[in-house]
């Protein structure tokens, strides 16, 4: 009787084993089924091991841009600027702009030769109908730093074209590191000032002199420096003022030797002639009372405006 027992228990044992078996293998199977019919609507768009490229296209104090071209889609841009602040901006280009407004979820993913590490979601990204989408600086660095692991930075979202395929953009990091460590040396060298904070600028004098208040001096030699590097300006214009001490004509006359000064400043630093106007005006516009020294003070000033291309 107990032989019995033990026997059903071992027959019972091999056939649950062989049922699990068979069971096992199905759900396998089926897994790769479901598997394959979600990839079969995937668009995927990747530049493969051989014709992945990173490079730093600007290289300058004033713009780092470390792009990817990604085959048949378009390019990746990681730009950071002269800035006050530490910037950092990513930027999709693609060669097809989205057909209506969409998100698209940025995961970071381990390439096939390195199975058993798991993907997490970075964040989202808005993407636009009019222009390229971007990503601010904090996620930008998240990305970046993802590749310098060994990861593959991802873009998932569903085709505005095809309500049935969705659409995967990979970043590759295969010869990212060369770029990447030129990239970050070129960030560290930025200025710590931008175009806009020197684009509009009022300097002060010492009275009755053409010289500069020691503030202004370091203005100046801000001014002089990103003048040197922006190859693109188009035109600086120097107006000089005087306050209402000294004689309407001596005043005009000290204004116009202000703005000359600087003008000839600008000129040695390397800016051609044919884009700068300087003029004086001596007494005229006055901004503050000339009945007090600080008034004064500011009423003896010259406005440095700069202007370059619109960017679109």
């Amino acid at each position: 009787m107990s032989f019995f027992k033990l026997d059903t228990s071992c027959r019972s044992t091999k056939v649950t084993q062989k049922l699990g078996t068979i069971l096992g293998t199905g759900l396998a199977v089926a897994t790769i089924l479901t598997a394959s019919t979600a990839n079969a609507g995937v668009r995927q768009y990747t530049a493969s091991l051989e014709n992945s490229h990173w490079q730093v296209t600007n290289n300058s104090r004033l713009n780092c841009t470390l792009s990817h071209n990604i085959p048949n889609y378009g390019e990746a841009k990681f730009v950071s600027k002269a800035n006050r602040n530490n910037n950092m901006l990513f930027e999709l280009d693609m060669l097809r702009l989205p057909d209506n407004y969409s998100l698209a979820e940025v995961r970071s993913v381990a390439p096939n030769y390195r199975p058993g590490m798991n993907s997490y979601t970075i964040a989202d990204m808005k993407l636009y109908k009019q222009f390229s989408p971007s990503l601010d600086k904090k996620v930008a660095w998240t990305m970046l730093s993802e590749l310098e692991q060994g990861m593959n930075p991802t873009f998932y979202y569903n085709d505005w074209y095809s309500d049935n395929d969705k659409i995967s953009v990979g970043l590759s990091n295969a010869r990212f590191m060369r770029a990447y460590k030129e990239f970050v040396g070129c960030v560290g060298n930025l200025l710590n000032y931008s175009f806009d904070d020197i684009s509009y600028t009022v300097l002060n004098y010492q009275s009755n002199s053409d010289k500069f208040t020691k503030a202004s001096e370091r203005r100046m030699a801000m001014i002089s420096q990103y003048l040197k590097l922006d190859t693109e300006l188009e035109l600086v214009l120097i107006d000089a003022y005087s306050d209402s001490y000294g004689g309407r004509w001596n005043n005009l006359e000290l204004s116009k030797r202000r703005a000359n000064k600087i003008r000839e400043y600008f000129v040695k630093n390397g800016i051609d002639t044919s884009r700068i106007e300087a003029k004086g005006y001596g007494e005229k516009r006055h901004i503050a009372s000339n009945e007090t020294i600080l008034g004064r003070g500011q009423n003896r000033r010259v406005v440095i405006h700069m202007e370059k291309p619109i960017e679109f």
